[in-house]
């Protein structure tokens, strides 16, 4: 699996968790709603400055970003 789908399923299941949409993650994280929806459809990569923003405004450690479902913890939020 491809570090960028890891990132944009990560992304998408732990938002989903929150019950927040794109524009409320990205209000928070800092980033534009559309840069949100790009990174989720994969359309482009996110910076690590990103991942860090996006981490934050979710309430996680940004390597729970890039972590596998195999690598994942019940601890880490969201199982699959």
């Amino acid at each position: 699996m491809r570090l960028r789908t890891i990132f944009a399923t990560n992304l998408r299941l732990l938002r989903s968790t929150m019950t927040c949409t794109q524009e409320q993650l990205a209000e928070r994280a800092g980033i534009s709603s559309n840069h949100v929806g790009m990174l989720e459809r994969e359309e482009r990569g996110a910076t690590i400055e990103v991942i860090e923003k996006l981490a934050g405004a979710l309430g996680v450690d940004p390597a729970r970003l890039l972590k596998t479902p195999q690598q994942r913890q019940p601890q880490d939020g969201v199982d699959q």
